[in-house]
């Protein structure tokens, strides 16, 4: 498995940053991996799917995504597979008292013949991932900085 974790605080009220961040659709505007994300069903609570299309390492891929968990100003998961990849994103928003601190976490587990090769895959997919990280955290960072 591989793990990303990203902290970004911003003078912005946790509602508003909360409220942002869990309608999973403004992923086209803060991920710059995101090529589309659309809602397939639901009211954005839990049992929500969306349908996701991103960029990674030249392809594009998609992902099926389903909200897990939403605790309203606290937290919001969501668990995303396609045939190669099951990804569990999880944001957690803490009020600092003059803004909000969302702390991103993505766990990728490779399915099949890939998850027999993830502890090599992780090795080599390590920049690509650090990359990823790092231009999602930028995006997530200027797209708050706006509300």
């Amino acid at each position: 498995m591989t793990t990303l974790v990203r902290t970004v605080v911003v003078a912005k009220p946790l509602d508003r940053v909360f409220d942002y961040l869990s309608d999973f659709t403004t992923t086209t505007e803060w991920d710059p991996g995101t090529v589309r994300t659309e809602r397939v069903s639901g009211d954005g609570g839990v049992g929500t799917e969306y349908h996701n299309t991103s960029r990674f390492a030249g392809r594009e891929t998609e992902l099926t995504y389903v909200v897990e968990k939403l605790v309203p100003g606290e937290v919001f998961a969501l668990r995303g597979e396609n045939k190669t990849v099951v990804a569990h994103d999880t944001m957690r928003f803490r009020d600092t008292g003059s803004g909000t601190e969302v702390t991103y976490t993505a766990d990728f587990a490779f399915k099949g013949l890939l998850g027999t090769l993830s502890p090599v895959l992780g090795v080599v997919m390590a920049p690509a991932f650090k990359k990823l990280g790092d231009e999602a955290e930028k995006g997530m960072r200027d797209a708050l900085e706006r509300l």
